[in-house]
């Protein structure tokens, strides 16, 4: 099966990507090697998740907000790439959850973008090294963001 058409089916819709808030680009290719800058969760260029996870908001909200996060990445791999099926699988995440002290659940946050993955990749190309950050604070107050690594096909 396809990545797009599994995006599809899935009931995703992937926006148009946007542009970098800093001075970055938002891929960066490297022989095979796909590197994804942070991309955290906007919808029509405004944070839409924020807060710290814990008692201000919930794990299922922090959730969201990583899948959020992994939708704007495959939106910026598709604009580098041109089509998401050129993409072989996910490499790695790097994921940072902005946590109130004493927040210790950040691996079940990011568990949310890595099951999002799977299920677009397969288990096999989706399947990737991983790590989850607790941080006191994110850019724009966002209660998530992720960056990652992916891999082309050969072609």
């Amino acid at each position: 099966m396809e990545i797009e058409q599994r995006i599809s089916e899935l009931g995703i819709t992937l926006p148009a990507p946007a542009g970098p808030g800093a001075l970055y680009v938002p891929v960066k290719r490297l022989g095979q090697g796909l590197y994804v800058s942070g991309h955290i969760p906007m919808r029509d260029g405004k944070p839409v998740y924020t807060g710290k996870a814990g008692s201000e908001r919930s794990l299922e909200y922090a959730q969201e907000a990583a899948r959020l996060c992994v939708i704007n990445m495959l939106a910026s791999l598709k604009a580098y790439a041109g089509n998401l099926d050129q993409v072989k699988g996910v490499v790695k995440l790097l994921a940072f959850v902005n946590s109130e002290v004493g927040f210790d659940r950040q691996h079940l946050v990011v568990n949310a973008a890595s099951r999002l993955l799977m299920d677009i990749f397969g288990e096999a190309e989706g399947a990737h090294a991983r790590s989850a950050v607790g941080t006191n604070q994110l850019p724009m107050d966002v209660t998530v963001e992720i960056e990652g690594i992916f891999e082309l096909r050969e072609l």
